[in-house]
């Protein structure tokens, strides 16, 4: 068993730098988290990277399934794909955008609020339709994973990128809601609302106009 899985180290190799890759890389998911953290506090970024590291099960579940080679081959399921998520994109960073500002609030504890759930269900869906992802799935599952690697060893594959996901998410999340950088926030709020809408908006009008 040990010299089986040596025969795939250059494999795993490859699957941890690009999980670690994937997860670090800009994009929509980390203007999520971010979005979700600052407006709503930690325990909604934590909800919300939970969902995106378990998205990442959708995609390591059509890869294992073969689906990802038809994927890779089919404009149609693709551009759907991508249109659903460019769609989701502008309609999260146009209610982010439209936000209204508040009075002014006495208590500076009192904050707005989002259920768990919530959190958890943006995160899950932005990742689930996020092309980007796809992409890297795409990629990982037609060009790095072998047609005889063990599905097993794929389990295991996706179980890395999941974990990266969830670790450098959470990481972001307890930066960014440090009560010095919180406070600063709170500042300019409603200056940061608009950015960030429009920088969702922008990454979705991106993701729609894209060729891949």
């Amino acid at each position: 068993m040990e010299l089986e899985l040596m025969s795939y180290l250059p494999e795993i190799i490859s699957v941890c730098v690009i999980a670690i890759f994937m997860s670090i890389s800009p994009g929509a998911d980390f203007v999520m988290v971010t979005r979700n953290s600052l407006f709503y506090r930690r325990k909604a970024g934590l909800y919300s990277a939970l969902g995106i590291s378990l998205a990442i099960w959708i995609h390591v579940a059509y890869s294992i399934a073969g689906l990802a080679v038809i994927i890779s081959n089919s404009v149609i399921l693709f551009s759907i794909i991508k249109y659903l998520g460019a769609a989701y994109l502008i309609y999260i960073g146009w209610k982010t955008f439209r936000t209204k500002k508040e009075a002014d609030i006495v208590d500076t504890q009192e904050i707005a609020t989002l259920s768990n759930f919530a959190a958890f269900k943006v995160g899950f869906i932005t990742n689930a339709l996020n092309p980007k992802t796809t992409i890297f799935f795409l990629s990982i599952f037609t060009q790095v994973v072998n047609a005889d690697t063990p599905i097993l060893l794929q389990l295991l594959y996706g179980a890395i990128i999941s974990l990266a996901h969830l670790i450098w998410f959470s990481l972001v999340v307890v930066c960014l809601t440090q009560p010095a950088l919180l406070k600063r926030f709170n500042e300019y709020k409603t200056g940061i609302e608009k950015t960030v809408g429009i920088v969702l908006m922008g990454f979705g009008l991106k993701v729609a106009t894209t060729n891949n």
